[in-house]
């Protein structure tokens, strides 16, 4: 894609494009920004925020440690950690619940490491604005390189499938597709990545 007169984006604007998909602008984005110092000084790192799901007033935090894992006992550490910040701030006005979670094995692709991360794997993708008349895609993940996601997918006059590269300021949602290959790769990554017990445990 041409993006010869679009010039360089302002810092701020590189940040925030990088982050739509963590948090959308609004309530989300205004949690984001005053809780990821503190989880990143933890050895957390923000996967995704979301408000208002379920009964409308829940505040949903995925996270993880920078080596992709997260366990029962982070999540809880992050919540106490979390909810001291929010009790302070209060960004958000009236009763909620939070929720701290681990993104699971069908994880949300969020940050372009995320899609470098687990390139190989299937993933489903759904655009803000339509590609050659479609939003929705699906196939194997090839990576993340120049501001693009790249996967495999049907192209016109080729028998075999491509290597196509979508935007990544255009993606609203991305999202790993259940295998048993990915459950595999899940757990060898946990196992291999788990620290050791330490002597007396």
């Amino acid at each position: 894609m041409d993006r010869q007169n679009e010039g360089a984006a302002p810092a701020d604007e590189a940040a925030t494009l990088d982050t739509h998909l963590v948090a959308a602008s609004g309530q989300p984005r205004k949690v984001f920004q005053l809780i990821a110092p503190s989880a990143e000084a933890a050895n957390f790192e923000i996967v995704r925020v979301r408000y208002g799901l379920h009964d409308g007033h829940t505040l949903q935090i995925m996270a993880e440690r920078p080596n992709g894992l997260m366990n029962v006992a982070g999540c809880e550490e992050l919540s106490g950690i979390l909810s001291a910040i929010l009790d302070v701030e209060d960004p958000i006005s009236g009763e909620y619940n939070l929720e701290v979670s681990s993104p699971g094995i069908d994880r949300p692709l969020t940050r372009p490491k995320d899609f470098e991360r687990w390139a190989g794997f299937e993933v489903k993708l759904e655009l803000s604005e339509a590609i050659d008349g479609r939003k929705r895609f699906r196939g194997r993940l090839h990576g993340y390189e120049n501001g693009e996601v790249l996967i495999e997918h049907d192209v016109e006059g080729f028998s075999e499938q491509q290597v196509i590269g979508l935007p990544f300021r255009q993606i609203s949602e991305a999202k790993l597709t259940m295998s048993d290959d990915l459950i595999t790769e899940s757990l060898k990554r946990r196992d291999r990545d788990a620290p050791a017990p330490s002597d007396g445990e």
